[in-house]
């Protein structure tokens, strides 16, 4: 989770956090108000909605969701993670290279998914019954204290005028990890058998080499890797770059042949509707006829504005760009807010095409957890998806160089 959207998060848990699933496919989806209406079209196997409450920590919600989809889609077995396993080694590696950088980079809670890829390869994956990481009292994630204990530790150690570490720091700091979550399992039991976090994750089968991170923006080559330059990218891990048009060719060709996408995007902008399910981009200037058109530039702003993004009827959207991607992203309007798991293909009352989103905010809410988005939406909003290389066209994978 990052840091502008924080506060909207943790707002919105308090609200919808009652445990509850539902999923429906090719199924009508009714909504209390005039708005939107959506039909799901495609939705592809995946795991229940989870909740990461007051949390920093959608990127490891969302990185496993992925994880388990593609676990269930290769083994046909619904696996239940644990997030705060991530979370531990997360913070342990972090710490150390904001040390090493005096202080110079983001520590926090937020990550990317390609550090719960980086953290399966290096130290294995564990159930959640395994190691839920609740050890401070809670039974959902509520971790301000931790975060702020863990920054103020390693600012102390930074500051430190006698500028030599000692050997012990990080012990020291990963016991303070420990105290919080409760001490990482070197084996555990698992249906009988006895596994480490290593031979757990060969067991299951799944090989984070498999997914593959796609951006899209024009200050770099087309169809080259490049490290994205967001806060929380802090490991610098590289990404593909394509150009904005095949985005969304990668995501329906991988929900409509069975693989869901992990989602990095923006939700801090007025279009991402959380309480009402659905995130648009409206067209701030319509085609209108002339009787319409001038009642509209009448309007004041703040009318305009209430009318578009209201979202008790469905509006034109925006033809979005290259050139507007990457203005947004240079302006610091799409900013590295969220992550979630994109599992379906649906469409509105219009016909236009939506896209259905897992949240990890809970279940209480208009569709028990999910988010209908538009494909302008994550034309202009995306940062970055994730995906198996499998899922990705055979003609653009030949460009992106994967085998």
């Amino acid at each position: 989770m990052k840091v502008k959207s924080l506060l909207f998060m943790l707002i919105a848990s308090l609200v919808f956090s009652t445990p509850g699933f539902a999923r429906s496919h090719k199924k009508v989806q009714k909504k209390a108000n005039e708005g939107y209406h959506f039909t799901d079209e495609v939705v592809v196997p995946h795991t229940s909605v989870k909740n990461q409450y007051r949390s920093g920590t959608c990127w490891d919600y969302s990185g496993l969701g992925l994880v388990e989809a593609e676990l269930l889609r290769t083994t046909g077995k619904k696996y239940d993670l644990s997030e705060m396993f991530n979370v531990y080694y997360q913070y342990s590696d972090r710490a150390t290279k904001y040390v090493r950088l005096h202080g110079k980079m983001m520590l926090g809670p937020g990550g990317e998914t390609t550090d719960v890829l980086r953290i399966i390869k290096k130290y294995g994956m564990v159930p959640d019954s395994v190691y839920s990481g609740m050890d401070y009292g809670t039974k959902l994630p509520v971790q301000s204290e931790m975060d702020n204990v863990l920054q103020n530790y390693v600012d102390d150690i930074v500051s430190d005028p006698n500028h030599k570490l000692t050997p012990v720091w990080h012990k020291g700091f990963d016991a303070v990890i420990t105290s919080y979550l409760g001490p990482l399992p070197k084996t555990f039991n698992y249906e009988g058998k006895t596994y480490t976090p290593q031979s757990f994750r060969d067991m299951t089968g799944f090989n984070p080499d498999d997914i593959i991170p796609i951006t899209s923006f024009m200050d770099h080559p087309y169809y080259t890797k490049f490290a994205l330059a967001i806060p929380d990218n802090w490991t610098w891990a590289k990404y593909d770059n394509v150009p904005m048009k095949d985005l969304l060719v990668i995501i329906n060709n991988a929900l409509k042949n069975g693989y869901c996408l992990a989602w990095d995007t923006d939700v801090s902008n007025k279009g991402f509707n959380w309480k009402k399910g659905v995130a648009f981009v409206p067209d701030e200037h319509p085609k209108l006829d002339a009787k319409a058109l001038e009642e509209w530039n009448s309007l004041r702003r703040s009318q305009k504005e209430k009318r578009l993004y209201k979202a008790d009827s469905i509006v034109q959207e925006a033809t979005i760009t290259p050139q507007l991607r990457q203005k947004d992203y240079d302006n610091y309007l799409t900013q590295d807010d969220h992550l979630m798991l994109i599992v379906g293909i649906a469409h509105d009352q219009k016909g236009d095409t939506f896209y259905k989103v897992k949240n990890s905010w809970g279940t209480d809410q208009i569709y028990h957890g999910y988010i209908y988005v538009s494909a302008a939406y994550i034309e202009l909003n995306t940062l970055s998806i994730s995906v198996n290389k499998a899922a990705i066209p055979a003609e653009i994978r030949e460009k992106m160089g994967i085998k």
